[in-house]
């Protein structure tokens, strides 16, 4: 899948181009199935932290065997995962296990190692603090709800958009959910629903992905050395600037998150991974599958992304 103009769904399309050529410390890979984010969304758009070149192919996950046979393995990418062949750099991959699918190893390689730094590396989850997971049913907000109960947080509340996502949210572990829709008219009032579901007490963290209005309410909601830690900005709207005196007057942090730092510092994310797929493994975590695209419906996929009709992970098969 290409791009050659930058746009919504309708720009992407099928094409052929040369197989891409491994470099030292590289592997070319077959690929059995690929993941799509909601950052590929702002990808194709050009709307996202990193200025975009074109022509463009997107993605940044695959699941794949070298070509000629070996293991498979799980891997992240600057680029081009949607697509029959990838190359990838060797740092970047990391075997799956036997009894792991392509979809759940997908599930953890982006959008699971985000959700272990945001609690780990970001917010310094400590036993019996109050977690926020905005998006609770989507691909990270589902593995933090899980990961965040799993590491000890007193309370977890998600924020999810219809009751089949709350509900769902509540099954992974949230002891409670919010409808982020309250945040569309004043913040003050998603603030006081945070605030109502935690016994009407200010929280200590908040993983937060949306911007705009729940970026604002999500931060009033914040208790004395509360964290908010921010890593995406699905509403496409302006966040009002934080001034220095609104941080110091409760003792709250604002933090920003952006994996591609951790892909430049391969321990990083090794930490996470030798966590999760294990994990996963054993049943310990259990990431939601949201559904498996054929490439040539990849425009249907990212429909339903911006949408919002979707849950878990969502996952493109190369060969349909």
């Amino acid at each position: 899948m290409q791009i050659t103009e930058f746009g919504g769904p309708e720009v992407l399309k099928v094409v052929d181009v040369p197989e891409p050529a491994p470099g030292d410390g590289q592997q070319l890979y077959d690929v059995s199935t690929a993941g799509i984010n909601f950052a590929d969304t702002h990808q194709i758009e050009n709307s996202y932290l990193s200025a975009q070149k074109l022509p463009l192919t997107p993605g940044a996950e695959f699941v794949g065997t070298p070509v000629g046979g070996g293991q498979r393995v799980v891997g992240l990418l600057d680029g081009g995962g949607y697509a029959e062949r990838v190359v990838a750099h060797d740092f970047l991959t990391w075997a799956v296990p036997d009894g792991v699918s392509d979809e759940q190893a997908l599930a953890v390689v982006l959008q699971g190692s985000t959700a272990w730094h945001l609690l780990r590396t970001c917010a310094h989850l400590a036993e019996g603090e109050t977690v926020v997971v905005i998006a609770g049913a989507g691909g990270v907000g589902s593995l933090a709800v899980q990961l965040a109960r799993r590491w000890g947080a007193g309370r977890v509340i998600a924020t999810a958009s219809s009751p089949e996502k709350r509900a769902l949210a509540e099954e992974l572990g949230a002891h409670a959910t919010v409808d982020p829709a309250l945040a569309t008219d004043d913040p003050k009032t998603f603030t006081g629903a945070l605030r109502e579901a935690n016994g009407g007490k200010p929280v200590d963290i908040v993983l937060e992905m949306t911007g705009g209005n729940v970026f604002t309410g999500s931060l009033s909601a914040l208790a004395p050395f509360g964290r908010l830690v921010t890593y995406g900005m699905a509403a496409r709207q302006e966040t009002a600037p934080v001034p220095p005196g609104a941080l110091m007057q409760k003792s709250r942090a604002v933090i920003g998150f952006w994996l591609a730092h951790c892909m430049a510092r391969p321990q990083m994310m090794d930490a996470a991974m030798h966590d999760l797929l294990p994990m996963v493994a054993e049943g310990a975590l259990k990431p939601v599958v949201g559904g498996r695209y054929p490439m040539s419906a990849v425009r249907e996929a990212h429909q339903d992304l911006l949408a919002r009709r979707t849950t878990g992970k969502l996952v493109l098969d190369p060969a349909r």
